[in-house]
């Protein structure tokens, strides 16, 4: 028998492609299918929640549904009503050098946690602790995936 027939690609799956052209056309799905995109985003948010909730005694997710449904939540408040309030609230950023969307994410966390049952932040400076975690580490989450938005070049 021979040994190429018997280990050779079927037909039926067309050429065989490198390994570099796959990682090429998954990177491109990635990017360009948006169901695919929210999630991703969708599990970066609930991952990085359920890392805070072991992390911070200041926060406490009673069920799974409740950690789904806050990551989610937090994505659609982080994509429509963070941008306008930091576009309303640029004066006082510019102030602080920016520090103020510091506690625009944690009025935006604490905002979801007032929006799910079973999802707690004890008070302001709990919500600002675990917001900028959450925020950190979803930002290596994404880059670690290749979703992040900061790209470092090098000149010259």
């Amino acid at each position: 028998m021979d040994h190429k027939k018997l280990f050779s690609r079927p037909s039926y799956l067309g050429p065989a492609r490198s390994a570099s052209t796959l990682r090429a056309n998954i990177a491109a799905m990635k990017l360009t299918n948006p169901v695919v995109r929210f999630l991703i985003f969708w599990g970066v948010n609930t991952l990085s929640l359920w890392v805070a909730d072991d992390l911070f005694d200041g926060m406490s997710l009673q069920t799974s549904e409740s950690l789904f449904i806050a990551g989610l939540l937090l994505g659609i408040v982080n994509t429509f009503l963070k941008p306008l309030l930091v576009i309303l609230t640029l004066p006082l950023s510019v102030l602080t050098l920016g520090l103020f969307v510091l506690v625009i994410n944690a009025l935006m966390l604490l905002f979801v946690a007032w929006l799910v049952p079973g999802f707690y932040v004890a008070g302001f400076w709990s919500g600002f602790f675990v917001a900028l975690f959450v925020s950190v580490f979803s930002f290596i989450l994404n880059s670690l995936i290749g979703y992040n938005k900061v790209t470092i070049r090098r000149v010259g």
